[in-house]
């Protein structure tokens, strides 16, 4: 048997402590992965905390992992061993299905998560089905690509399904562990980048990001001077909003798009949408190509999070961190099992 050391909560809310599984043989479709690093998400305190109701205990969280690959399935092509890779919110999808045949592995509805129903990257091996153990270019450094499979293509995907073009305007609302990056790659994508931000504290960190300018979501004239300007908003909050004066901030056929995992409801007057013919949506991660394209962006452009870094062995001390708000921006693990 293959003894896997992790950390793990054994109840809701409960402190991760020292954990040891058990795994049977290696799936033929699957790859193992000795983790170096692994980031934490905001989605992982959220399981922690079972917000969703659907997490399952011992809970070993984890979904932003960095490492080399020490096992390779019979039907495992195109990688091999001591490749350096990365796992992201998805471990696994059907690949036959219409939706995976169409290039959207991430919405297959048979799609496996890496912290759900099973043991996630606070661990020092991890196991994935093929298509999701994506290999990291050269240029980037190991400890910061964990945010990048996550909250990373989170951000960037939506510039590749709508098509953005340099010359548009666009904003991002919530400069945090998703927002700060969506700065950073809007403005290597040419746009021009507003960010809006409540808290004056962030308003220069948002300029060295890649922000043009910054406005207070909470300043009604200064987002009355705005208005019909943005052609999209990513809005990478969870907290309700002013919605209206977000509304107005969007220029004719402007779209307004969810990252941020909002679980109250949003009050909307179809009449405002349909006289500016705007468009609200959302979207989860991104397919396993826009993850790879991603990837080649950040590397070209030197894109990386900002973030700090912890021992896993203080694992407990890094999600207290994040649970209070102090996080800037992303909070990585460096794996110490072997020290």
């Amino acid at each position: 048997m293959n003894t896997v050391s992790a950390w793990a909560a054994l109840a809701a809310g409960g402190q991760l402590q020292a954990y040891e599984f058990e795994q049977g043989d290696l799936p033929a479709d699957q790859v193992e992965v000795e983790i170096d690093h692994c980031g934490i998400c905001h989605s992982d305190l959220s399981m922690l905390d079972n917000e969703w109701g659907i997490a399952r205990y011992p809970l070993v969280p984890g979904h932003e992992a960095v490492g080399r690959i020490v096992a390779l399935g019979a039907n495992a092509p195109g990688l091999k061993i001591g490749q350096r890779v990365g796992i992201g919110w998805n471990s696994s999808s059907c690949m036959h299905c219409h939706t995976c045949l169409g290039g959207d592995q991430h919405l297959c509805v048979s799609a496996g998560r890496t912290i759900i129903g099973r043991h996630g990257a606070f661990a020092n091996r991890v196991r994935v089905h093929w298509v999701w153990a994506i290999p990291v270019p050269d240029a980037l450094e190991s400890s910061a690509v964990g945010p990048l499979l996550c909250g990373g293509i989170t951000v960037f995907y939506p510039l590749l399904h709508f098509g953005i073009k340099p010359t548009q305007r666009v904003g991002v609302v919530g400069i945090g562990g998703l927002g700060h990056i969506a700065l950073k790659f809007l403005r290597a994508w040419g746009c021009e980048v507003t960010a809006f931000s409540s808290s004056e504290s962030k308003h220069a960190e948002a300029l060295e990001f890649g922000a043009h300018r910054v406005v207070s979501s909470r300043d009604k004239t200064a987002m009355r001077a705005i208005n019909g300007s943005l052609d999209l908003i990513l809005n990478t909050v969870s907290a309700p909003l002013e919605w209206d004066a977000l509304l107005a901030t969007l220029a004719p056929k402007g779209r307004l798009h969810f990252v941020g995992s909002a679980i109250e409801p949003m009050p909307l007057v179809p009449l405002k949408l349909i006289q500016k013919q705007l468009d609200v949506s959302g979207s989860p991660t991104g397919p396993r190509s826009a993850i790879d394209r991603m990837l080649e962006f950040a590397a070209r452009h030197q894109i990386s999070p900002q973030i700090e870094r912890f021992a896993m062995s203080r694992v407990n001390d890094a999600m207290e961190h994040l649970r209070a708000g102090k996080a800037r921006y992303r909070i990585v693990l460096d794996a110490d099992f072997r020290k």
